[in-house]
């Protein structure tokens, strides 16, 4: 066999062993998500509230050598994955129903690994969304505005599922927003996917909301890599530019359990500016001791963990302008 051929043969050898590699570990078939035991959440009741909310979960499996994506029946992270869903589903509850479906995430060890060996693990997680999604479309929404939301990978699944259905006319007259916090979001991306729009204000509409808290001296990190710029939003003034919000605007930082409780909550905790040159959020009235990274994917300064709960109120109040907003469109 030329030597050519017998590349192009080993590299789609690979290729499929990788695939069934991901199937066995990861539980196999699609998800059925007509199961309500696949959700955290799954509010499908009649509501006076005026939308919906479908919420991706953040990561929460550490995985290890031999598993690289959540399996279904891991009773032990669907625990996690309910508390870490929690903590972040008191922003949306006045305004919205709520749905989040549980999906064989990609685990915590997937971001150790370069760059270019992420992609089919982030895949095959980003498949149970789509899945999930579509379920919720055909056979919950009714008609109903719907919010996307997601915090870390559940920001990055969102943003995939947004480009997925960026020149769908039935999706742009129902969608609202996305909330994509913590994940970073390129002017090329928006280039490349010319239905996609990133927000400008507190109120407009079908348009993404993403921001990444960091300390001024962080110049590189897992989500806003050196040499890129992402676009943000500040969410205590909400501009795009670099004018400084003082933290008196910030109505309350939140700090939440696993129930969802509000265990500790500090308005005026901290303002914030938009970086020019990277386009992180800067938190200016917080130390990095005291809000460690917590995860060794991050480094001291990287303020990752704390993307939802430093502005909890100022979100919550957001959500239901923008629902708002929406209704008298």
């Amino acid at each position: 066999m030329p030597m050519k051929q017998r590349t192009r043969f080993i590299s789609l050898l690979v290729s499929i062993c990788l695939i069934l590699s991901l199937t066995a570990c990861a539980g196999g078939n699609k998800v059925a998500y007509s199961d309500a035991r696949n959700w955290a959440y799954f509010e499908n009741e009649q509501s006076d509230k005026k939308a919906d909310v479908f919420f991706i979960c953040p990561t929460v499996f550490g995985g290890d050598e031999s598993s690289f994506n959540m399996a279904m029946d891991d009773e032990e992270t669907r625990g996690y994955f309910l508390g870490a869903t929690n903590m972040e589903k008191g922003i949306y509850d006045d305004n919205a129903r709520f749905f989040a479906p549980y999906y064989r995430q990609a685990g915590l060890n997937v971001y150790r690994l370069p760059a270019t060996e992420r992609e089919q693990y982030l895949a095959f997680a980003y498949a149970d969304v789509e899945t999930a999604f579509a379920y919720y479309l055909a056979n919950c929404n009714n008609g109903r505005p719907f919010v996307l939301a997601g915090f870390s990978q559940g920001a990055d699944l969102c943003i995939r599922l947004l480009k997925d259905h960026a020149g769908d006319a039935d999706f742009a007259e129902r969608f609202v927003a996305c909330y994509a916090i913590g994940w970073s979001m390129t002017a090329e991306e928006l280039d490349a996917y010319p239905g996609l729009k990133f927000a400008e204000g507190e109120s407009d509409t079908g348009v993404i909301i993403s921001y990444n808290s960091e300390a001024g001296y962080i110049d590189d990190s897992l989500i806003i890599p050196k040499g890129t710029r992402t676009l943000a939003i500040n969410p205590l003034n909400w501009l795009t530019d670099g004018t400084p919000a003082d933290k008196s605007l910030n109505l309350g930082a939140c700090f939440t359990d696993y129930d969802g409780n509000i265990r500790n909550e500090i308005p005026a905790l901290t303002g914030a500016y938009i970086d020019a040159g990277r386009g992180a959020l800067i938190v200016t009235d917080v130390s990095a001791e005291d809000y460690p990274p917590v995860l060794d994917i991050f480094q001291e300064g990287v303020f990752h963990l704390y993307d939802y709960q430093f502005f909890y109120r100022n979100l919550e109040k957001n959500v239901g302008t923008r629902i708002d907003a929406f209704a008298d469109e």
